[in-house]
């Protein structure tokens, strides 16, 4: 008896090569359905349609295809048991050796901007998941495919197999195939929990903005050799429908990237992103924090203000840039030991010179364009806690300068370029810069005054007439007495302390500039 393949694919991509080879090579018979029979049949090939099996047409505007005893008897059926078999003889029901599926573009459909409830309804598929499902099952004799990716695959088993898939293979696509539609679902479920919610006012829609249950929705993107130690596994997943964002970066030459890399490289580029193409700038990054920021005219120097910044920590980092990466820059990066760089693009006569060091990472990475829904997730114990990205936007029209002095306009260019660094040291942060470049950076320690002296000693006699950016407010004034100790001219900082009027009164003191953003950046 002649195998079976029940095919009805949405997208319909390399599915007539498919069936051809399958009919031509393998003597399978088809069954089909609707516009995918359509398909077949047009191009030759003897293809039974399920609805002259089945008895019943199509029905309800195609919402009622494949559900069916005829259907489902032929997929759930056990080939090992004599009753089964028995069963589905009696009522005229033949087994089906393979269902080949993929669903109605639900997901595309409701990320489409202004989509209708009912539109988005219409393309919930019903048969389809049922199908996979019902295979998934029965794994032990059917062949399930609902990814076109996996056609070639699966006719190499066949030939290899004199016309038979594997017990190994039909379990690798039955669980693939069991995480399409558990994602297909909790996908459903995520749009209706929003559109259903935010149309009746019951609570549980887009106004509020954390469902009961959460789904990520994510594809693993590669395994890594091991996490932030060796003893320690890790891997890389990315979104799904997804092309940009660094986890979708092309890799144009260099190692495998590790766990570490790709946490500098998102900290280095979340930097690069908080500036305006226009304004060209280079970020280096030494274990998930910046040590060399700097803007300039063009990116060659700015890489070098950067790396002069703190020329010692940039040994063995990470670059980003937040322009096209030339010949010039290229030349000047390779003087010395590189994990990684990060840019939109670079010309091939960088990608060259960026040859004589084989083992730099070197990744062409395109700008995130729903940065707005973008989250934060950071695991504990036997749980997740989420948060918003911090995209928030510093506004200089809200400014509040708070001091008798007001910073100069050079002074004003500086603060709102070291709050932006800021915003990505981790707490507690203090950012000191001039001319556009970072000269002293502290942070991750258990108080503002130990970073400020940090950041102060590392910036040295530079300090005199620099600017500071902290995190967060000032508890005291005793973070302005360091502050003064080093010539500082102007603060960034928050604000919102108790001792506000305590430590504005210190900086009218010593003839310090202070401005308040009313946002805290705290990065934990």
């Amino acid at each position: 008896m002649k195998k079976l393949a029940l095919i009805s694919v949405y997208k319909k991509d390399g599915i007539l090569d498919f069936a051809t080879k399958l009919c031509k090579e393998f003597d399978y018979e088809i069954l089909s359905t609707g516009g995918t029979a359509e398909l077949l049949k047009k191009n030759g090939l003897p293809v039974k349609e399920v609805s002259e099996v089945t008895k019943f047409p199509e029905m309800l505007d195609g919402r009622v295809k494949t559900l069916h005893p005829v259907v489902h008897g032929g997929l759930l059926a056990r080939r090992d048991k004599k009753d089964h078999m028995d069963t589905i003889a009696q009522n005229n029901i033949l087994p089906i050796d393979m269902v080949v599926i993929n669903l109605y573009p639900f997901e595309e459909v409701t990320s489409k901007p202004g989509v209708a409830l009912e539109e988005a309804i219409e393309n919930i598929d019903i048969g389809g998941p049922s199908m996979i499902r019902s295979a998934s099952k029965n794994y032990s004799a059917v062949t399930v495919v609902c990814d076109p990716t996996d056609y070639e695959m699966v006719l190499k088993e066949l030939k290899e197999n004199n016309g038979q898939t594997t017990l190994k293979l039909r379990e690798k696509l039955a669980c693939k195939a069991f995480s399409k539609t558990s994602t297909y679902d909790k996908a459903i479920n995520t749009y209706l929990s929003s559109a259903i919610g935010s149309s009746n006012g019951n609570g549980n829609g887009s106004h509020d903005k954390y469902a009961p249950n959460l789904n990520l929705k994510l594809t693993l993107k590669q395994k890594l050799r091991y996490g932030e130690n060796p003893h320690q596994m890790a891997a890389l997943y990315s979104t799904e429908d997804s092309s940009n964002g660094l986890a979708n970066a092309e890799i144009l030459q260099g190692k495998e990237l590790s766990f570490n890399n790709f946490l500098d490289l998102e900290s280095a580029w979340n930097i690069t992103s908080e500036f305006a193409p226009e304004l060209p700038i280079s970020v280096i990054v030494k274990h998930n924090n910046p040590c060399g920021v700097a803007i300039a005219p063009d990116l060659l120097h700015a890489y070098i203000e950067a790396f002069t910044a703190d020329s010692v920590s940039a040994f063995g980092g990470i670059v980003a840039f937040n322009g096209k990466v030339d010949e010039d820059v290229a030349k000047e990066m390779v003087k010395i030991f590189l994990e990684a760089v990060v840019a939109p693009d670079f010309t091939p006569a960088a990608l060259e010179v960026f040859k004589s060091k084989p083992n730099l990472r070197v990744l062409k990475i395109k700008l995130s364009t729903n940065i707005k829904n973008k989250i934060d997730v950071k695991a504990i114990d036997q749980g997740f806690l989420i948060q918003d990205f911090n995209s928030q936007i510093l506004d200089p029209s809200n400014l509040k300068v708070v001091t008798k002095r007001k910073p100069t306009d050079t002074e004003m260019i500086d603060l709102i370029f070291a709050w932006k660094v800021c915003k990505h040291v981790k707490s507690n942060a203090i950012v000191i810069a001039k001319d556009g470049k970072t000269i002293g950076l502290g942070g991750g320690q258990t108080n503002r005054v130990g970073s400020f002296e940090i950041a102060l000693n590392q910036a040295s006699f530079n300090s005199k007439d620099a600017v500071v950016a902290s995190d967060a407010f000032f508890p005291f004034k005793d973070n302005i007495e360091v502050a003064a100790s080093g010539k500082i001219a102007a603060i960034i900082q928050p604000g919102g302390s108790i001792k506000d009027q305590e430590v504005i009164e210190a900086c009218d003191k010593y003839n310090i500039a202070m401005v308040f953003t009313g946002m805290r950046h705290f990065r934990h």
